[in-house]
């Protein structure tokens, strides 16, 4: 039996929320990310919690597909942040119907980057909302051991890791390392494929996760044996960026073939 499938909103990032999720319906999935704030400065978002037109437009689409909101993006918590900031983001996200929210780490100091961490998952949880902690190499919290020890020292029960398969195999993470993570701590995780060779520069691995991965199981990424390792019932984020690509093939095809290849991984990692 496969898991539950989300198409990540970085995968068709030119699609705004209720195409994106109509699509998915199209294709199969049973969930969608969105993205409420961008990733960088400058970046594509579709801020619903300050237009009220494109929300409601949304929650009809939800409720005519039966496609529900998986995640919320990008949540990047630096020395400057204010947790109340996020007070009308939590609120769409419960709307929403929405579980977890992507969270990335751009404070050096983790102490006090843990002690935010925390004061955020609290305002999270009151909304029905789960706070996943994504390592990524050019962060704080560059690897798979820095960001467990980061959600274990919050004590929050709704703190999780993200496990991004780029960036699993970017930061030189073990499947040993992920087997001392509690399963309770892994909400979903993100699907994609990479060349074996990594990137060279910290500006050619984020060129990489923001704009050109591979399908699953068309790079060097041992993603059979990281399926084995993550939990068999989570939701499967389909992260597949391809720039290059969706200059001459539609979102329609791109989406389908990324839930294509990602169920043939999985497959193999349960043959």
């Amino acid at each position: 039996m496969m898991p539950p499938f989300s198409l990540a909103a970085l995968t068709v990032l030119e699609l705004a929320p209720p195409a994106l999720i109509d699509l998915a319906a199209a294709c199969g999935y049973q969930h969608v990310g969105i993205r409420l704030l961008p990733a960088m400065a400058g970046g594509v978002a579709y801020p619903l919690m300050d237009d009220a037109a494109a929300l409601k437009e949304t929650l009809a689409r939800i409720e005519a597909t039966g496609v529900t909101v998986a995640d919320l993006e990008v949540v990047a918590i630096r020395p400057e942040t204010e947790i109340a900031s996020f007070a009308a983001f939590f609120e769409t996200g419960e709307r929403l119907g929405a579980k977890n929210i992507l969270v990335a780490g751009y404070d050096p100091d983790l102490s006090r980057f843990t002690d935010r961490f925390a004061g955020f998952c609290e305002a999270a949880a009151r909304h029905g909302l789960t706070a996943d902690l994504e390592f990524m190499p050019w962060t704080s919290v560059p690897d798979l051991a820095t960001a467990a020890g980061i959600v274990a020292r919050t004590g929050q029960p709704n703190a999780g890791v993200l496990v991004d398969a780029l960036h699993f195999d970017r930061s030189n993470s073990s499947i040993t390392e992920l087997a001392r993570v509690p399963t309770a701590r892994l909400h979903y995780w993100q699907l994609c494929d990479a060349p074996a060779e990594r990137p060279a520069t910290t500006e050619g691995l984020i060129h990489a996760a923001r704009y050109e991965r591979m399908f699953p199981g068309e790079g060097g990424i041992d993603l059979v044996a990281l399926a084995r390792a993550m939990p068999a019932d989570i939701v499967v984020s389909i992260e597949v960026p391809t720039a290059e690509l969706a200059k001459t093939v539609d979102a329609r095809t791109r989406a389908q073939r990324a839930l294509d290849a990602a169920r043939g991984v999985i497959a193999a990692a349960r043959s």
